[in-house]
């Protein structure tokens, strides 16, 4: 199917995959995408059947971005995660010493050489993308969320349509302390606006970024609502307990808010991202956002469901791991994003959560395609 074919608002439902950020915890992710793309070949039959037939817009953050990007351009969810293994090491085995922390943690030669042997000379409005693609990033020389679309009709795409895919990765990658901003021109007469890591803004889970740039008439998509007519996919890269003892916080310098306070942040804007797509939607996959208000199962804004809503995440807490079968490892140990030794189990937290947790129902018949023109 043709991109024309996918952007066309009245051609049948539409499908929209959103994948978080998380730094190397991104392996999450791409279990999960192999159990889906798994599903969608055996009800199909088609076993060369990739995630950018199926879904009609891609988008992510941070690592998501990458593993978004990779979709986009048509790979398969295996190949996927043989390069993703291949990419956190290259990344993220590398530590600059405490001078070299001053400035960022990581050296960037890495991530853009690998960036640039996955997508080549692509440009964010290349012919060869195989579905809608959107790269959440931050500006941070203006402190506005950026979504780069790959959709012709979209206000500044005659700005961005030659943005290298490579560099808008890059700029929805570059989280502060770890990379150093990317620069990217936005407009013809050469103005550069500094780019950070799309995790900066509310959008670290851009499945609420995606359902507006889907929906709202300033964006050029301009796609029906409706459970039967729009499809969110949300995947993300693990999460776990937020709990502390209150005398914690007694001692608590300057520097120890300053951490705690961006990770209160997140996850506020996390949940926040729960509430607003649970509360619009069918699903089938909802979890409880807290004891008082619920799964929001009750709830439903205006009485008719916006969308279907499937969200996918690992509990990253010793007794889920056990759980799935993985023993002698302190679920603590995977929380950081930068630790390039946990990527391979990282990868079966995804596979073996996926197993048990993306079922073939959950997929409604109203969003099947037609496999005949895939």
């Amino acid at each position: 199917m043709s991109l024309s074919e996918k952007f066309n608002p009245n051609n049948g439902p539409k499908r929209i995959l959103a994948l978080d950020g998380g730094g190397i915890r991104g392996a999450i992710t791409i279990g999960y995408l192999e159990k889906i793309q798994h599903l969608l070949r055996k009800r199909y039959g088609k076993k060369d059947l990739v995630l950018s037939d199926y879904y009609d817009l891609i988008g992510g953050t941070s690592t998501g971005s990458i593993i978004a990007g990779a979709l986009a351009i048509g790979m398969d969810a295996t190949e996927i995660k043989h390069k993703y293994l291949q990419l956190g090491e290259s990344i993220f085995a590398e530590k600059r010493g405490l001078i070299g922390r001053l400035s960022a943690k990581f050296k960037i030669d890495a991530l853009e050489k690998e960036l640039k042997a996955i997508f080549g000379d692509m440009t964010l409005g290349d012919a060869r993308l195989k579905t809608g693609i959107c790269i959440v990033t931050k500006r941070a020389d203006t402190g506005s969320t950026w979504p780069l679309i790959n959709h012709p009709g979209g206000k500044y795409y005659k700005y961005n349509e030659n943005i290298p895919l490579r560099n808008a990765i890059r700029a929805s990658t570059a989280a502060p302390t770890y990379f150093k901003p990317e620069y990217l021109k936005v407009d013809p007469d050469g103005q550069e606006g500094a780019f950070v890591d799309g995790g900066v803004s509310m959008h670290n889970n851009p499945a609420v970024q995606l359902f507006l740039v889907a929906t709202l008439k300033g964006f050029p998509f301009h796609w029906s609502t409706g459970a039967d007519k729009l499809m969110i996919t949300s995947i993300g890269t693990g999460y776990w307990d937020f709990h502390r003892h209150h005398n914690e916080f007694k001692s608590h310098k300057l520097w120890d808010w300053a951490g705690d306070i961006i990770s209160m942040l997140m996850a506020d804007a996390n949940t926040m991202n729960q509430i607003f797509l649970q509360y619009l939607s069918t699903s089938p996959t909802a979890s409880s956002i807290d004891s008082e208000i619920g799964d929001l199962g009750q709830d439903l804004l205006h009485g008719q469901a916006a969308m279907t809503y499937l969200r996918y995440d690992a509990h990253l807490v010793n007794e889920r791991l056990r759980e799935l079968g993985i023993d002698n490892i302190d679920a603590h140990d995977l929380h950081e994003m930068s630790d390039a030794e946990n990527c391979p189990i990282l990868t079966r937290v995804g596979e073996n959560s996926a197993r048990e947790e993306v079922l073939d129902q959950h997929f409604p018949a109203a969003f099947d395609i037609d496999p005949a023109i895939v």
